[in-house]
């Protein structure tokens, strides 16, 4: 006898909405959103898409009606709660657009909580578009199965970062002058919440260097013996720390993941 399909199945299109998802909550897609439903995976009455609300978890729903500029999908059971995403932020110094766009979409996929850019002295940009910001953290989540979207700060210029730095939060500043080598620091300094800064082409200068480590909570540390990228230091720290201290260390994950 054969095997029931599942339902919904892995190739279901899956999509964040701003509404709060229960069973038969009714929600209509438009724009690009609806595009992507209508013309590109070409749903039809009774199809499956997977949701996700940023708020109660993952939901399985039913196409009711496609059209050409909106969709409207009927929410049917919950499949995932919303995931526990581990309490570390990133604080990149902004980069060139496309570099920085790089930054947002893999740190999403790595699990990160929060992206905080910072504005430093040497950045060769010191604005960023929320819009085109979020629906690059958006489209990650989508990919990569996160039920919870990371928070997306404003920009704030260094002093204003340091200034407002929880006390209780662990600040890893890569150094490129030097300072202990980061599985060091995360295995002697642990922290149930942390944060990297990361800082922009060229590093930082020499004052701020100093503002960064007088912060109590700041802990310089080396990325290695080469000089990395921004964009490369950003996602190698965070790497390393969801593998000594993230959610990488559970072997419960989501049955869907490769490990």
């Amino acid at each position: 006898m054969p095997a029931t399909p599942a339902w919904p199945p892995k190739s279901a299109p899956r999509l964040f909405v701003a509404d709060t998802l229960h069973p038969g909550a009714q929600v209509t897609i438009e724009g690009p959103q609806a595009h992507y439903l209508s013309r590109v995976m070409r749903v039809g009455a009774g199809d499956p898409v997977v949701l996700c609300d940023d708020a109660t978890g993952e939901w399985a729903a039913r196409v009711v009606e496609a059209g050409k500029r909106s969709v409207a999908l009927e929410a049917v059971e919950l499949l995932r709660e919303r995931e526990m995403v581990p309490d570390i932020w990133l604080c990149p110094a902004l980069i060139k657009k496309d570099r920085f766009d790089l930054v947002l979409e893999k740190a999403t996929e790595l699990g990160v909580a929060r992206i905080a850019p910072v504005v430093t002295r040497r950045c060769v940009a010191d604005k960023l578009n929320p819009e085109r910001a979020r629906a690059i953290v958006t489209e990650a989540s989508e990919q990569c199965a996160r039920t919870a979207l990371p928070e997306l700060a404003e920009p704030v210029k260094l002093a204003a970062l340091l200034a407002d730095w929880p006390e209780t939060r662990a600040l890893y500043f890569a150094d490129e002058n030097g300072g202990m080598r980061l599985a060091e620091a995360i295995g002697s300094t642990p922290s149930a919440c942390a944060g990297f800064l990361i800082g922009p082409e060229g590093g930082f200068d020499d004052q701020e260097r100093a503002a960064i480590r007088a912060l109590p909570q700041a802990v310089p540390v080396s990325l290695g013996p080469r000089i990395l990228r921004a964009e490369t230091a950003a996602l190698a720290a965070l790497a390393v720390w969801m593998a000594l201290a993230g959610d990488w260390t559970d072997r419960d994950t989501h049955p869907d993941r490769g490990q």
